[in-house]
This record gives C-alpha cells, structure tokens and sequence, in this order.
C-alpha cells in the first residue's frame, strides 16, 4: 500500500510550505507527494528540496484536460491511498468587478472553486479512515469583500463546501478542514490589480505561513471542519454571524479607511 500526499499550487507560499511540512513528517509518514502545479521547472526544483519521493504533475487547474489527468494517474495506481489532499491552488484579484476584467473573474472561480471540487471528487475514491482534506479559504469569506467580490465569494465557496462535505462523510473517518488566514507574504500580492484596494485591506496585518500550515495540520489531524489560525480573525468570524452584512461591510469600510490613514 503507497500512503501519498497531494498538494496542489505546490510550487510557492502556503502550498510550498505544506509540501515542506508534510516531507517533514508532520502529517505522518508518506511514500510520496504529488506536486501539482503549471511551472513544470518550478515543480522540478520543489521536487530536488524534498527528501520524501515526489511525482510532478504539471497541470493547469483552470482546463478541465488537468481534472481527466490527476483521475488518470490516481487510477492506475494499485494499492494507492490518499493520505492527505492539500488544495492551495487559487489566485486573487483587487478591484471592482468591471476593473478585474472577464477572464480574470472566470479564473477565480474555475480555480479557486471548480478546481477544489474537481480533485476532491477524483481524491475520496482512494481515500480511507484517517485520510484528511485541507481546502485553502481565507479571511475574506468569512464576509462579503467590496473590491474584492469574486475572490471572497469563491473563498466562501471552498469554506462553506468544506463544511458540508464534512458532514456528509460522517463515520467514515475522513475529515476535510477549510483554513481562513488572514493575508500572508506569499506571491498572492506580486500581481494583485487594484494596489489601492490592497493597501486599504492589508491594514489588517498579516501572519506566519509556517505558522498557519503547522496549525492547520494540526487542525486537520484533529479533524476539525474550520481552522481560523488567527485570534484577530476568530473575532471578525465571530462578528460576521451576529451582525448583518451589509454592516460588516460598512464596518470593513470604516476600518479600512481609519487604518490607513496612519
């Protein structure tokens, strides 16, 4: 029986960090990783850093072709169980939604949505009791995001498929955990559009990457449904079920342009 890790957006920031996790040792042992991502050379480099074996797959996770392939492999594999399925792959753009553009907007969903789905479907199949789900979410679904809509709306998305996905494998002993951190140094702002609408929402700090996948792992391991690393982030959580969201978004305002004024 081959015990193996998938993680896709492997190749930077929080999926990168997984990969490294994981190799260490902090999900239990493993015979391999799957890397998934589009930068096969980036891929290759991840590959050389780690010592546990690893199988690349460069795919593109917004074309449904890279779905019909991570099936293929997993299916040709005998005896293969998923021990953990990581999805990091997404992207965000600021703005509103005219600025952000068509194809932008659609890639959003097809990645940071579509693309969860997909390889949680083709994953649970080779799954067992005590194989985990861990589905990147963020800050940002916990409400309604202004100059953020389509990302937030997909981030809510992965939280609330996560939570019901959950509940529906019931006893079967496999748990999937939605994580919300706040924003991380990662290269999720080397291209974010609007810099003005990230100035105004970056006020709210940032945290460690090691620190939200080591918690998240651990969350997951647990077999929480939700991860919210961050105690400032707990409270906004908490705020966004009592309060109607037309004020948490009147509120996010107020505070956005207070913060940055400093």
């Amino acid at each position: 029986m081959q015990s193996i890790a998938i993680v896709t957006g492997a190749t930077s920031g929080v999926g990168r960090e997984f990969v490294r996790q994981l190799d260490q040792g902090h999900g239990g042992p493993l015979n391999q990783i799957w890397l998934v991502a589009r930068d096969a050379t980036a891929l290759a480099q991840v590959a050389a850093e780690t010592a546990t074996p690893t199988r690349v797959l460069a795919l593109d996770l917004t074309l449904d072709s890279s779905y019909e392939s991570l099936r293929d492999e997993l299916d040709r594999e005998e005896g293969l169980v998923v021990q953990w399925l990581v999805n990091c792959a997404g992207f965000g753009r600021f703005g509103g939604l005219g600025e952000i553009g068509e194809k932008a907007n659609a890639n959003m969903v097809r990645l940071n949505c579509l693309a969860v789905v997909e390889c949680c479907y083709h994953a649970l199949p080779h799954m067992v009791a005590g194989s985990r789900i861990i589905n990147l979410s963020s800050v940002a679904a916990l409400a309604p995001q202004p100059y953020l809509s389509v990302y937030s709306a997909t981030k809510r998305f992965v939280l609330d498929f996560s939570r019901t996905l959950d509940h529906e494998l019931g006893g079967s002993g496999i748990h999937v955990t939605a994580v919300c951190p706040k924003f991380m140094r990662t290269g999720f702002l080397d291209d974010p559009g609007n810099a003005e609408q990230v100035r105004r929402m970056t006020t709210i700090g940032f945290e460690p990457v090691d620190a939200v996948v080591a918690k998240a792992l651990a969350a997951a391991i647990r077999g929480r449904a939700t991860c919210v690393p961050s105690w400032d982030v707990k409270a906004i959580h908490v705020a966004t079920k009592l309060l109607p969201s037309a004020w948490v978004m009147a509120g996010e305002d107020l505070l956005f342009d207070l913060a940055s004024r400093r």
